[in-house]
């Protein structure tokens, strides 16, 4: 694995033919979630198969975070006493009409980071899968669906529905894009109604969805991993 800046992010690759990133071969771009690590998903690499020299890249959040056991990240702020009032009340967390304060910022740092990348490496989005976890996952469906960058598959891990109605104009544009999107049904931090929401959403603008729900919480597990490699040496294989 190499760290590098790419497009304004620190921003760790690996896979490829030398093992950090090196050659010409599809790629997978993951984003991790509020308050974890930059290289939180960077063990999903060595965890699930995908074609042969595909590379993986993974873009660490801008913001630091001090949360009292080491590094933390996020790509914007979230109002964590808002996020536990609502969990000890029970109440849903819809977050389909809301726009974080942030959240615009964070799209404008993926965009540059995606429009800079090409410069600097050997990549075509055509043969490339984007997703992320939790925060990283709701960053990348907005981005796919409001801009025109030709992705070739969108993987949604433990992600919600957000903003809505900002995507919606120019989400008909992704019809047949391939998804893939898991949830636990006990997740206590997003929903998982609002992850069939987001479901529901996508599949109705013609969208080609996976979906996979798992008993269990906010997490990634073993089946899901598996599950994606799958979706990712078949995506990758066609593009």
């Amino acid at each position: 694995m190499r760290q590098e800046r790419l497009g304004g992010l620190k921003t760790r690759l690996t896979g490829g033919t030398d093992g950090e990133g090196g050659g010409s071969g599809p790629a997978v771009i993951l984003l991790h979630g509020f308050g974890a690590p930059g290289d939180d998903l960077v063990p999903l690499a060595d965890a699930m198969d995908a074609p042969a020299s595909t590379r993986w890249i993974f873009p660490e959040g801008p913001l630091s975070l001090n949360m009292g056991f080491g590094e933390s990240r996020a790509w914007w702020m979230i109002d964590m006493a808002r996020l536990e009032a609502d969990r000890m009340a029970g109440r849903l967390r819809d977050l389909s009409n809301e726009v974080p304060k942030g959240l615009p910022q964070a799209r404008e740092a993926l965009e540059t980071f995606l429009q800079q990348l090409p410069r600097t490496m050997a990549i075509d989005y055509t043969k490339t899968v984007i997703g992320g976890f939790s925060q990283g996952a709701i960053l990348t469906c907005d981005v796919v669906l409001r801009t025109a960058f030709p992705f070739a598959g969108l993987v949604q891990l433990s992600g919600s529905l957000m903003a809505k109605q900002d995507w919606r104009p120019s989400v008909g544009k992704r019809a047949g894009l391939p998804v893939f999107q898991s949830h636990g049904t006990q997740d206590p931090i997003l929903p998982y109604a609002m992850a069939e929401r987001l479901r529901d959403e996508l599949t109705r603008s013609g969208l080609a969805v996976e979906w996979h729900s798992f008993r269990g919480g906010h997490q990634i597990p073993e089946p899901v991993l598996q599950r994606l490699s799958l979706f990712l040496t078949r995506t990758l294989t066609k593009a």
